[in-house]
């Protein structure tokens, strides 16, 4: 099912397994959107967390771009006031701050 392939893409993330967490989150992102669309909540969640997974990649422009892409989405969608648009634009704003840190180191 979904719910396992991205529960297993977890555990591959937090294992350090950085190949095999982003290419079952690919896939179960894919799936997500081809079957429930681009905009449904559950496809929003595969996005943010494929963004994290790219961020502990150190792949900065992809997880931003992810990222800024599923605040958008969750705004449009769930509100700005839902929790998971919270939390997401929370985690964009984190993600900026340390992005122009580096840049001025």
């Amino acid at each position: 099912t979904l719910t396992s392939m991205a529960n297993l893409a977890s555990t591959y993330r937090y294992q350090g397994r950085w190949k095999e967490a982003e290419d079952l989150q690919k896939q179960e992102l894919e799936i997500c959107s081809r079957v429930l669309g681009q905009e449904h909540p559950s496809t929003l969640t595969s996005m943010d967390n494929l963004a994290w997974i790219l961020k502990g990649q150190d792949r900065y422009d992809e997880c931003m771009e992810l990222m800024v892409l599923c605040v958008r989405l969750r705004e449009k969608i769930l509100g700005v006031d839902h929790p998971y648009t919270i939390t997401s634009r929370a985690t964009l704003s984190k993600w900026e701050t340390q992005q122009a840190i580096l840049a001025r180191h």
